[in-house]
């Protein structure tokens, strides 16, 4: 029996992991997406993917959602993605 691929979701250190390597676009930005929801204001999310599109993919998303894209980085074909969470926007 076949089991289903759930991305791996680790927290330490005021940060969070998703561990998305193997999954084609859109599925990292969809997971980050996500767990940016149930994030507080600030707090990083690092997420690693395989998917050479992911580098466009994150850009993107961050440019158009407000989160903040702090670092990026490739080591042996695996990208790694910090991305701080933005600031709650003010009610006015």
């Amino acid at each position: 029996m076949l089991k289903a691929f759930a991305p791996r979701i680790l927290a330490r250190m005021g940060e969070t992991l998703i561990d998305a390597q193997f999954m084609k676009c859109p599925m990292p930005v969809l997971r980050a997406a996500k767990a940016l929801r149930g994030m507080g204001p600030g707090e990083k999310l690092r997420v690693l993917a395989t998917d050479p599109a992911a580098l466009s993919d994150f850009r993107d998303f961050c440019k158009t959602s407000g989160h903040v894209l702090v670092a990026t980085s490739e080591t042996k074909g695996v990208f790694s993605f910090t991305i701080r969470r933005k600031a709650e926007e003010s009610a006015s």
